[in-house]
């Protein structure tokens, strides 16, 4: 028992006087996983060199990881924080600096408490060697995890999925989304000979030896902890080309034999997505880790430049369209939705979870954009609103920051509905656009805030944004339009609105911008009203 103790009072004392959530429901852990802490906040992670073998029979793996990061204070013998979820051990830890005692692995971290003077722009490494039978997923990608499953023909088909869970439920990392390996990622995936590693990146090396072959990824920028992700199957490779934006674009497959002709008829959406998603957002922002397809034995990730799908070779969500509408069963959502996180996710990334808002708003428009350039602008707007019948309202779109707490899930279908809105007032698709792709130019490759992006496109539209981004994504209250119309006299107001919201409509030929107090305009016609549906506000006729 004392052997138990004595680490957890060492780990607690390092802890102490770090100031933890508030909020009751939220625990000391919770901060210490989604808080730049004071055991984070002086060093900055330039890349990750790992490795991983798993065990299919034993649900196990093993393998290691040099974490090279640079101080970015002077700081003297702080403590640093890697991330471990249990049942994960680490095994060893190897240090480019002096340590005063052997690590200690507390719950789901690993304290390494140093014993030296550290000056800012210092280059420095840690290597933490790990094993052990890591979380099963039970519904992935959900729930998180990794999944050890068999294909249709018996063989073993293994990865993982963690983007709520976090990468350190197999991996140690400095597991905050607020910093990214910039210097990207080196991967090495040990299989048996009969079955293939794939990773993200680009495939730089294979070797064999033992029975046992590893293959060798590597990505080149910088990427989400959560989107390095192993995967192990009875994979075949067919790859093609892209002429884009920045030249040629490498698309590279990885599918299960036994799925190659359906994969070659299925990813021949691949390119008109990428027109479409380079029309509207800029350039692919991974040309030098080329775009990837992977099957997976879950639904679907956007997995940077490693794209986990498992969608049956259909098209629609599983074959049914979310929309309720049939238009989305005229293309496959996982290649659409998932590929469209590249930009919004990937590329651009929230600082913290409960910003999620940012990657899955904006990647769930990108079908109403893919929409738009594949079909027509009809089908976009039909799209964009029958997927309004998703939304629960619920709790607010933002979740709790400091704490991995994601908000509403109607990130998703209510925060496409603000951007359509947005679009909506704007009236200027060149210009609405031009931020979308502005977007993904001046926070390229960079982990954002919620305030950077609303204060963005806010400066570039030339309209204060503010309380519309207020009550979307902050209340659970939904703008309604009281109306009475007598003859060509129309009288309106909103109710269910935040105080002073600026929500513009046109109406009739007429902008209008309702307030909490009735105000009164003359319509060219006695005939009623047609109200725009593609604003995300009811309407309510109160005579």
């Amino acid at each position: 028992m004392k052997k138990i103790i004595l680490p957890l009072l060492l780990a607690s004392s390092f802890a102490f006087g770090q100031v933890f959530g508030s909020d009751s429901h939220f625990t000391k852990q919770d901060t210490l996983k989604g808080s730049n802490t004071k055991f984070r906040n002086f060093w900055d992670v330039k890349k990750y060199e790992l490795s991983v073998e798993p065990n299919f029979e034993l649900k196990s793996i093993q393998g290691n990881n040099k974490i090279s990061f640079v101080i970015t204070q002077d700081v003297v013998d702080p403590v640093f924080q890697i991330d471990l979820q249990q049942p994960m051990k680490a095994d060893k830890v190897d240090c480019s600096f002096s340590t005063k005692e052997k690590f200690i692995q507390e719950g789901d971290f690993i304290y390494i408490k140093s014993n030296q003077k550290f000056k800012k722009g210092e280059k420095y490494n840690i290597t933490i060697s790990y094993s052990g039978n890591p979380i099963v997923a039970n519904n992935a990608p959900w729930d998180g995890g990794w999944v050890f499953k068999k294909d249709k023909n018996g063989n073993p088909w293994m990865s993982v999925a963690d983007e709520g869970i976090g990468a350190s439920v197999w991996l140690p990392t400095k597991d905050i989304w607020s910093d990214e390996p910039d210097d990207g990622i080196i991967m090495k995936i040990v299989t048996p000979k009969d079955l293939v590693g794939v990773g993200n990146g680009r495939l730089i090396s294979t070797t064999t030896q033992n029975g046992k072959t590893t293959y060798t990824w590597e990505v080149k920028n910088p990427i989400n902890a959560y989107s390095i992700i192993p995967n192990i199957g009875k994979y075949v490779n067919f790859k093609d080309h892209y002429k884009g934006e920045k030249g040629n674009l490498d698309l590279d497959y990885w599918v299960l034999d036994y799925n190659l002709e359906k994969a070659k008829k299925q990813f021949q959406q691949v390119k008109p997505m990428l027109s479409a998603f380079e029309y509207w957002f800029g350039p692919y922002p991974f040309y030098e880790d080329s775009y990837k397809l992977v099957d997976s034995p879950y639904l679907g990730m956007e997995h940077q430049s490693n794209i986990a799908y498992g969608n049956g070779y259909t098209n629609g969500y599983l074959g049914r369209d979310l929309s309720g509408t049939g238009v989305g069963l005229y293309w496959d959502y996982i290649i659409i939705h998932e590929s469209g996180h590249e930009w919004f996710a990937n590329n651009i990334t929230a600082k913290d979870q409960a910003d999620m808002w940012i990657h899955e708003a904006f990647t769930m428009y990108s079908e109403v954009l893919f929409t738009e350039k594949f079909l027509d602008k009809k089908s976009a707007d039909i799209y964009a609103l029958g997927i309004r019948h998703n939304i629960s309202n619920d709790i607010p779109i933002i979740g709790k920051y400091g704490v991995r707490n994601e908000g509403s899930g109607d990130m998703y279908y209510k925060g496409a509905s603000m951007v359509h809105t947005i679009r909506e007032i704007i009236n200027n698709d060149e210009k609405f656009r031009s931020i979308l792709r502005g977007l993904n130019k001046d926070f390229y490759h960079q982990t954002v805030t919620t305030q950077q992006i609303e204060k963005y496109i806010s400066e570039k539209a030339g309209f204060d944004f503010t309380s519309i981004f207020y009550q979307y994504l902050r209340t659970i209250d939904i703008p309604t339009l009281e109306y009475i119309q007598t003859g060509n006299e129309f009288k309106f107001r909103y109710v269910n609105a935040v105080k002073d919201l600026k929500l513009p409509i046109r109406l009739d030929g007429n902008t209008i911008i309702p307030t909490a107090d009735w105000q009164t305009v003359q319509l060219k016609s006695t005939a009623p009203v047609n109200f725009n549906n593609n604003y995300y506000i009811h309407y309510k006729n109160v005579i």
